[in-house]
């Protein structure tokens, strides 16, 4: 007597989690929200455009290597 009512408890919670698992599947099918449009790729050009030196400033003052044909 104890095993069947072991079965008929295993069964309903098998019922109940594929249940669960049908109605998790159909809220995800309608939810709205989707993570992986809100995922930061980095900084954008406002940040660049505070944060970096303008472009004659950053090549200046560096020796440029210049190849030689020696004789």
């Amino acid at each position: 007597m104890n095993r069947s009512r072991k079965t008929s408890t295993s069964a309903t919670a098998g019922r109940i989690s594929g249940w669960t698992d049908l109605i998790r599947t159909v809220r995800e099918l309608f939810d709205p929200y989707r993570p992986e449009l809100h995922y930061m790729r980095g900084p954008g050009p406002k940040w660049r455009a505070k944060h970096q030196a303008p472009r004659e400033v950053v090549g200046a003052g560096v020796p440029v290597l210049v190849r030689v044909k020696a004789r």
